[in-house]
């Protein structure tokens, strides 16, 4: 999901791009003036973003239902608070872009932001989702300086989601056989983000951000075998063998959903592409999957569960 361009009047394809150098836009953000506000503050790529701004001394206002200024997607009353006397703000709509009525949401939420005086926008946003992309015209769209941040699979979902308590139990179970997504670092997506909310040279950018390979799955699982000294197996299965099991589990219906729509429609090899957006926004590389995955076993990610059984689905 991805600045001299008059903000919210020009929507730029992620392939056709107004920059593709490697050049990283660097220069002081000269509207910088009050707080970052961070919507989804305690998520992936959130709290990722709320510990670069003030690594740097920048003013940021993490916001959530449980913040000291709340603020609920749910509880339009709360957002005016929230973004008061804030310069620029990070958007991570909760559940998700493809969601039913995040338009709608993010229509209203860039009005609010507006009348705050809201100057800068960064979107988070998810590839190969139609209902993602309306919601980029309508912030492209919006009247605020925005950039989006255009995410294929996060990384991360294999250490810090619901991924990671099968990879401990040493057992992977997933609805995805041979397509393949080039994973992407989610410290690369936080970079991205940080870099349009401070620099100028971003508006109306759509950074399309994957991770320099594709695997699949199984490969990625056996990356992360690799990493941690472990045997960890794959097991690919149907579907709506999938989604039964899930629905054994207990998981709300609207968490089974989105799961099914993420494996049975977007997964299907529409991301395979590797892309270059962060090359473009940030003039370096992306990070690899391979690297993530040494890392987090370097901290002590995925620690065994003993006799332990994997999440989700049975062992075949």
């Amino acid at each position: 999901m991805i600045d001299n361009e008059t903000p919210g009047t020009t929507t730029v394809s992620a392939d056709a791009g107004t920059d593709r150098t490697s050049t990283p836009k660097t220069g002081p953000d000269h509207t910088a003036v009050g707080p970052v506000v961070v919507l989804g503050g305690v998520g992936k790529t959130g709290r990722r973003v709320v510990a670069r701004l003030a690594e740097r001394g920048i003013e940021v206002r993490p916001a959530s239902r449980s913040t000291a200024i709340p603020f609920d997607w749910e509880d339009q009353t709360t957002w005016a608070a929230a973004l008061d006397g804030a310069r620029s703000i990070y958007l991570a709509y909760q559940p998700d872009l493809a969601a039913p009525g995040a338009d709608e949401a993010v229509s209203a939420l860039t009005a609010v932001a507006r009348r705050a005086g809201v100057r800068r926008m960064v979107l988070l946003s998810g590839r190969g989702e139609p209902e993602a992309q309306r919601c980029e015209e309508i912030a492209l769209r919006s009247g605020l300086a925005t950039t989006v941040v255009r995410c294929s699979w996060f990384a991360q979902n294999f250490s810090e989601d619901f991924l990671a308590e099968e990879i401990a139990a040493g057992q992977v179970t997933l609805p995805a056989d041979t397509v393949a997504e080039p994973f992407v670092d989610a410290e690369d997506i936080a970079d991205v983000a940080v870099a349009a909310l401070t620099e100028d040279g971003h508006t109306g950018e759509i950074y399309e951000l994957t991770g320099p390979q594709a695997l699949t799955f199984a490969e990625a699982v056996a990356t992360i075998a690799a990493a941690t000294g472990r045997a960890i197996g794959y097991r690919p299965v149907s579907l709506d063998e999938y989604a039964a099991a899930m629905s054994e589990m207990g998981l709300p219906r609207e968490v089974v959903d989105s799961l099914t729509y993420l494996f049975g429609t977007v997964l299907d090899g529409r991301n395979t592409a590797v892309t270059d957006g962060v090359e473009r926004a940030l003039g370096r590389a992306p990070r690899s999957f391979a690297d993530y995955a040494r890392r987090i076993a370097a901290e002590g990610g995925w620690p065994v569960i003993d006799g332990g059984e994997p999440a989700g689905m049975p062992r075949g």
